[in-house]
């Protein structure tokens, strides 16, 4: 079917996700003109409400900076919300079909905004209501399962009724212009590609650390953890691009074929290796942003096992990154919020300057993806002088700060990209089967190597960068993490 989806369904709509992202997302869409000219956007929860209801509920003003609002774009925009009430019987679904009518020919874009225990019924009750077939794609946030066997029940379930070239399983990560803008520093630039690889590149980091606790996911997140939060997808996202071959093509196969090749590469962890390999980790009471905050357990209202920090030392078994460290970082109640991977070079083979020659250091490359975007290289460079007593040198920062050189361009939210690939058709972006099977085969050999080696949680303070293990954790190696 040629031309973008004219019909997008969002379940979950009256979720947090659905207003603060999605909305503002879609009206971004409509304003630009890039959603189709008849475009029905049907809102689903569990609520009863009427259209006029629902169209109050979503608050676009708040949700959007104040030079994108625009009271007429917003009323037109709303106008063609409807809202169809889904708690799971038969005839709610029938009763959204009905309102979907004719339109099914010109393509219906589902996206599941809801619980992941929801996907398989959800799916399943779309199937017999008729919401499904060549004309039908289905979207679903992460996370997948929770573990490789309850995944692969989801994806059993969800192409039961959906070929797997009709189904999208969103990372939002991979809607933010930083990590796309990955490929093209590494397949668009001469300089970087040749020495990307373990002859030139000594270790990489990648860190994601979060300054909230709970938030409100009390049900969600104990038992699940750090790792299975954060490590199963965010951050094999970022390690998969950051160490995947070069496709053929930005064709979607050709892209997906070797994130999928460097995942299935990542070394298992055993009971034997996994303590020298991994740190755990849960936060205490402290201070996050000069304000006092309760540890993780008082929170929580109990004590508990589950992990809100996790630092790993991954190792891809491959010819490209032999013998080439990859440290993951992420936890919650952090000094500060930060997405960013560091790509730490090695040193020349042989100083020229010799023991006049002060301070002589690696290269860095720092690419941050929140909350600031950027690229930045630390390069050597001489200090000014005369050099009487030897040559001192100094690092100087090579910085792209995307936000400078694309000024007067909108930063756009991450979902606008992925929402408009979803409707047009290119799963470019989206994470398939084998890829979020591969991601759990890797982690599912480090939860059960910490159960059967005993690997215990750490405590650290909130407001601090995790447990005093997570820096021996890297610095055994010779080096530091980034802060």
């Amino acid at each position: 079917m040629a031309g973008p989806h004219q019909t997008i369904i969002i379940f979950g709509a009256t979720g947090d996700l659905a207003h603060r992202m999605l909305f503002p997302s879609l009206y971004n869409l409509f304003v630009d003109r890039l959603l189709p000219d008849d475009v029905l956007i049907i809102g689903s929860g569990r609520s009863e409400m009427d259209d006029e209801a629902f169209r109050a509920s979503i608050d676009l003003q708040k949700s959007l900076p104040a030079e994108r609002y625009d009271a007429e774009a917003a009323a037109e925009f709303l106008k063609r919300v409807r809202y169809s009430a889904v708690g799971g019987k038969e005839e709610e679904f029938a009763r959204l079909r009905s309102l979907v009518g004719d339109r099914m020919e010109r393509g219906v874009s589902i996206y599941l905004s809801t619980p992941p225990s929801l996907f398989a019924p959800m799916v399943e009750g779309l199937g017999r209501a008729g919401l499904s077939g060549p004309t039908v794609r289905v979207a679903m946030e992460k996370p997948i399962g929770q573990d490789l066997a309850s995944s692969r029940q989801v994806n059993d379930a969800v192409n039961g009724v959906f070929d797997e070239e009709r189904v999208f399983r969103v990372d939002h990560y991979l809607g933010k212009e930083t990590v796309q803008n990955l490929l093209v520093l590494r397949f668009g630039n001469m300089l970087f590609e040749p020495l990307w690889n373990a002859t030139a590149i000594e270790h990489v980091q990648i860190t994601v650390a979060e300054t909230v606790g709970l938030e409100g996911r009390v049900s969600y997140y104990d038992g699940v953890g750090a790792l299975k939060d954060m490590v199963q997808n965010h951050m094999l996202q970022l390690l998969a691009l950051v160490a995947m071959e070069p496709p053929a093509s930005m064709a979607p196969a050709a892209v997906r074929d070797e994130k999928v090749k460097v995942i299935r590469s990542l070394r298992p962890m055993t009971p034997e290796t996994v303590a020298s390999l991994s740190v755990r980790g849960q936060y205490g009471a402290g201070a996050v942003g000069g304000q006092p905050v309760r540890g993780y357990a008082d929170e929580l209202g109990k004590a508990s096992g589950t992990e809100t920090f996790v630092a790993l030392k991954a190792q891809i078994d491959n010819w490209r990154w032999a013998g080439v460290p990859f440290y993951l970082r992420t936890g919650k109640r952090m000094p500060e919020r930060s997405s960013e991977i560091l790509i730490q070079f090695r040193g020349v083979p042989h100083s020229i300057f010799g023991r006049k020659g002060k301070g002589l250091d690696p290269n860095t490359m720092l690419i941050r993806i929140q909350p600031q975007e950027n690229i930045q290289l630390q390069v050597m460079a001489k200090q000014p002088g005369l050099d009487r007593q030897g040559i001192d040198l100094r690092e100087v920062a090579l910085d792209v700060s995307l936000s400078t050189e694309a000024a007067g361009q909108r930063r756009r939210i991450a979902y606008e990209r992925l929402l408009l690939d979803l409707i047009e058709g290119d799963p470019t972006l989206f994470v398939r089967r084998d890829e979020v099977e591969a991601a759990w085969t890797w982690i599912d050999s480090i939860r059960q190597a910490w159960d059967q080696a005993g690997v215990e949680v750490k405590p650290y303070t909130a407001g601090t960068w995790g447990p005093s293990a997570a820096i021996a954790l890297i610095e055994r190696d010779g080096a530091s993490w980034h802060e």
